[in-house]
């Protein structure tokens, strides 16, 4: 039996209301397996017995809504989310990684920079878009923004840099240029 090569792995990142999403799907339609992050605490908030107790205990509620106006008012709680979310994503993320039979599969990973997993990767792609764009699409920009590492410090760390302020075609043509040259 000829061991599998693991593949190319490539993270995308960047601030909130960037675009991350639509470049993941941009990939995904050119037949790249593709996994978020953000997917990923969305189901476990929705169907891990052990995180809808912890968060019922903690806040009362497993409503993300009203669990995003609480810890993204304290920084405590916050952290205390964070620990319970963090490490579970991370080992979802990388049991899907560890089975995936592709030469390249990219994930979306919002806090990237900040928690250090960018050395988990072989690339990174930074989304960025003008700051009325980014909270035309997210209108809680300013309250989660702050504790991110600012885009142009980004932008300085990454292999490829996406300016997320035109139409999907252009988007589409951008991820089959990086694709093209990742892959060469």
């Amino acid at each position: 039996m000829q061991k599998q090569t693991a593949p190319r792995r490539v993270a995308v990142t960047g601030g909130i209301g960037a675009g991350k999403s639509e470049v993941l799907a941009a990939f995904a339609r050119r037949g790249v397996p593709t996994i978020s992050a953000d997917e990923i605490v969305h189901e476990l908030i929705a169907n891990d017995p052990d995180v809808r107790s912890a968060l019922e205990e903690r806040f009362g509620t497993t409503d993300r809504g009203g669990i995003a106006k609480v810890v993204f008012a304290d920084p405590a709680e916050l952290a205390w989310l964070e620990a319970l979310l963090h490490p579970r994503v991370g080992a979802v993320r990388d049991a899907w990684l560890a089975g995936v039979d592709a030469p390249l599969v990219v994930a979306e990973i919002p806090l990237l920079y900040e928690t250090g997993g960018e050395r988990r990767f072989d690339k990174v792609i930074v989304v960025t878009a003008p700051e009325e764009l980014r909270r035309a699409r997210k209108p809680i920009v300013a309250a989660r923004s702050d504790r991110l590492l600012p885009d142009d410090e980004k932008v300085t760390r990454a292999d490829f840099v996406y300016v997320n302020d035109g139409t999907t075609e252009q988007l589409d043509a951008w991820v089959g240029e990086v694709l093209s040259q990742i892959q060469a």
